[in-house]
């Protein structure tokens, strides 16, 4: 540790010196608590001759003053002179503390001087006792003593440090000796701080004071943290139940005169995409996916809302005539009544006599049609959002479906992603690659191989109808 050959002399010397100290200065207050001034005298006479003999072991047992504490942290030059001693107004501590020294007197003074300041105590005679007390029981601080046998106060708050239970609790190295290298050591190593003996009573109760404010502080941050972490838990558990039942709400896969299924990806957060397809009449098939800007549980329900009214009926329009739904939905769901969220949507009715498909859009991608021998058709009308202002008119238009025709309804998070490398993917490549899907699972499945990330950043919904 040192290539001081008295430093371990000193030590030796110093540690009844020190204890000498300690108990006459406990002795000190408690005759003032008890009234009896008549002791104070003659126990700051011994507390001072002891001083200075530990003065003079630093002074004729040093070969120089190199690598010495600042004159700051001795407490031999802070000998008390006789004035009179008052009564301690000083507060009680808080806290569980763990005392470890070899020695049994030093144990028994330290422990005695923080029980009256109000702790609870407990001490360990060595290290390897030390380490089995603080792994069984919850301690505020620990006051380490630096020279013990077999597992010295360094190997102590090193394996304390490497110990994931036991690095948060702060340690305040105390010892006889006085090497600067030593305090850096212990710093180093990870100590709150450093005490020398013998101990000054105000010196000691500030220090630790302050380790103890900062453990509270540091709990209480992990107690906000824990909080946090069981609170985004149970919203996380919450929006995942949620997201349950808005799929719970979507349509079932339907064969018969029409084909249909889907599939419904969500995001990481709970999103806004709803879809259906039903029959209006024996002759006309409506279909229809909306999309509610942002995402959370208000996201949800608006889509949610939307979509009963459309799978009831309940609006005042011709369920047959598409332009006419999205200006009925345009106007029951003003933006300024939805907390400013608004929707985009594309819905179209197909007549199974004409084999004709009518449709509109509001703000919303286009949906892609797929028949044999001609290219994909995108399939648009120019509209705006749903909910942006009132009495907006909603273009309508219609389209020949040949036998066999595919029609693809989704929203824009099945093609707005960010591939792995860097570039977006764009609507025109999502319609190419729409052309060659017959299976949807191939086509999700070929999305996420192409998907930078590991999730979606939007929900995934879509629609495959055939005809």
């Amino acid at each position: 540790m040192s290539d001081d050959p008295f430093s371990h002399l000193r030590h030796e010397l110093r540690t009844p010196l020190n204890q000498i100290i300690g108990y006459s200065e406990m002795m000190e207050e408690e005759a003032v608590d008890s009234g009896q001034q008549g002791f104070v005298s003659d126990l700051q006479k011994i507390q001072k001759a002891a001083r200075n003999l530990l003065e003079t072991i630093s002074t004729h047992l040093s070969p120089d003053s190199t690598g010495k504490i600042d004159a700051k942290l001795q407490p031999a030059a802070q000998a008390k002179t006789d004035k009179p001693v008052t009564r301690r107004e000083t507060p009680p501590g808080t806290g569980h503390l763990l005392v470890v020294d070899d020695n049994e007197m030093n144990r028994d003074m330290l422990s005695r001087k923080l029980e009256r300041e109000g702790f609870s105590v407990d001490v360990a005679a060595d290290g390897r006792q030390a380490l089995e007390v603080v792994r069984k029981t919850p301690f505020d601080l620990v006051l380490l003593d630096i020279m013990m046998p077999e597992l010295d106060g360094y190997e102590v708050l090193e394996r304390m440090k490497a110990d994931a239970q036991l690095r948060h609790i702060p340690v305040i190295m105390i010892s006889a000796l006085d090497e600067l290298e030593s305090v850096v050591r212990c710093i180093e190593i990870g100590a709150e701080d450093y005490l020398p003996k013998p101990f000054n009573p105000t010196l000691l109760r500030a220090r630790i004071g302050a380790c103890l404010e900062k453990k509270q502080l540091r709990d209480q941050e992990q107690r906000t943290y824990q909080a946090l972490v069981e609170s985004q838990k149970h919203l996380a558990a919450e929006l995942a139940e949620a997201a349950e039942y808005v799929k719970s709400l979507l349509p079932p896969p339907l064969n018969g005169e029409i084909n249909a299924e889907s599939r419904f990806i969500p995001s990481t957060q709970l999103g806004g995409d709803a879809f259906g397809y039903h029959w209006l009449d024996p002759e006309n098939f409506a279909m229809y996916l909306l999309d509610v800007c942002g995402h959370g549980v208000g996201a949800a329900l608006l889509s949610i809302s939307a979509m009963n009214v459309l799978r009831s009926q309940s609006l005042a329009a011709d369920f047959k005539h598409p332009g006419a739904v999205l200006a009925a939905l345009n106007d029951a769901f003003q933006m300024d009544n939805q907390n400013n969220m608004y929707f985009t949507i594309w819905y179209g009715v197909f007549n199974k006599t004409n084999r004709i498909l009518t449709y509109s859009s509001g703000g919303h991608p286009p949906s892609v049609l797929i028949s044999d021998h001609r290219p994909p058709l995108q399939l648009r009308t120019e509209g705006m959002v749903i909910g942006s202002m009132p009495g907006v008119q909603f273009q309508t238009a219609q389209c020949p479906l040949p036998p066999d025709s595919r029609l693809f309804v989704f929203s824009d998070g099945t093609y707005e992603i960010t591939k792995r490398d860097g570039s977006m993917f764009q609507l025109e490549e999502f319609t190419q690659r729409l052309a060659g899907t017959t299976d949807l699972d191939d086509l999700i499945s070929f999305i996420k191989e192409m998907n930078k990330g590991a999730t979606f950043d939007d929900d995934f919904s879509i629609m495959k109808l055939q005809f």
